[in-house]
C-alpha cells in the first residue's frame, strides 16, 4: 500500500531520514563520533525503515527497532531475517515499547533516535519527545520523518485532491479497508504545521532544531540534537 500510495517515493524518504542519523554540527558533543554506534528507531512502520548494515568501512554499531504492536515488530523481524546483510547481524535487535514511555531504556543510551511516520499517532506528542532527549547520550541526534502541510497553494490544492478521492479508494480496493486511509489522510491535515513541530521538538530541550521540507512539505525530516551549548534553528526548503 505504501509503494501505491506514493509511487514507491516513501522508500526514498526513509533512506534519506537513515542517511542523516550520524551526522551532527560542529557544536555536538566529541563522544558522538565513537566506534561503537547505538541507534533507536521507533516507528509503527518498522520494518519498511532501511536500516544501517556492514559494508566497507563501516562503523561497528546496534539499532534497537522498539514498537507498540507486537505484530509489527513481527514483519520487522521477518524483513530482517529475509535480507543477507541483516539475517546475521547480531546488533539488531526488537523491543516492544510506548515512545511515550520508554522504561526498558537507561538514560543517555543512543546516539540516535529516528522515528518514520509514527509520531502523527502517538497520543502525547510532548511526553514521546521528551523520552527521545532522555534516551539519547549527549550530542545525540533527533530525527523524525513525518507527513507535514504544504503551503503552495496550487500544489495544496492538488495534494487535497489526491489525498481525498483517491487514497481511501486504494485502501478500499487494495486492503479492503477504505476507513483507516480515510483516517490516514484526515491525520495529517491535523499534524501541527512544520513550525509548530519544530517548536515542540525545541520545548522538549533539543537545540539545533531544523526542517527539511520534501516535496513542497508533503514530507518533513525535523532534526534536532542534544547539545550542552546552545546552537540556532535552521530551515532547508
Amino acid at each position: 500500500m505504501n509503494d501505491l500510495m506514493s509511487g514507491g517515493m516513501h522508500r526514498c524518504w526513509k533512506e534519506h531520514g537513515s542517511s542523516g542519523a550520524t551526522s551532527t554540527p560542529q557544536s555536538a558533543d566529541s563522544s558522538h563520533h565513537q566506534q561503537h554506534k547505538h541507534q533507536h528507531q521507533h516507528q509503527p512502520h518498522a520494518h519498511d525503515t532501511p536500516l544501517p548494515g556492514p559494508g566497507p568501512g563501516s562503523l561497528r554499531g546496534s539499532v534497537t527497532v522498539c514498537d507498540i504492536n507486537q505484530d509489527m515488530l513481527a514483519e520487522g523481524k521477518k524483513k530482517a531475517a529475509a535480507a543477507a546483510d541483516l539475517a546475521v547481524d547480531e546488533g539488531l535487535h526488537f523491543e516492544v515499547g510506548n515512545a511515550e514511555a520508554l522504561e526498558q531504556f537507561r538514560d543517555a543510551q543512543f546516539d540516535a533516535y529516528t522515528i518514520a511516520f509514527g509520531i502523527r499517532n502517538v497520543t502525547d506528542r510532548g511526553a514521546a519527545l521528551a523520552e527521545a532527549y532522555r534516551v539519547l547520550k549527549p550530542g545525540g541526534r533527533f530525527l523524525c520523518l513525518e507527513f507535514s502541510q504544504v503551503s503552495q497553494p496550487l500544489l495544496r490544492q492538488m495534494y487535497d485532491a489526491y489525498s481525498f478521492a483517491v487514497i481511501p479508494r486504494i485502501g478500499g480496493l487494495v486492503a479492503g479497508d477504505a476507513d483507516s486511509y480515510q483516517y490516514l489522510v484526515e491525520s495529517i491535515r491535523q499534524f501541527p504545521d512544520q513550525e509548530t513541530f519544530a517548536g515542540m521538538i525545541e520545548d522538549a530541550g533539543f537545540q539545533g532544531v531544523s526542517y527539511e521540507n520534501v516535496l513542497g512539505g508533503v514530507v518533513a525530516m525535523h532534526s534536532g540534537y542534544k547539545l550542552e551549548q546552545t546552537c540556532d534553528r535552521w530551515t532547508t526548503f
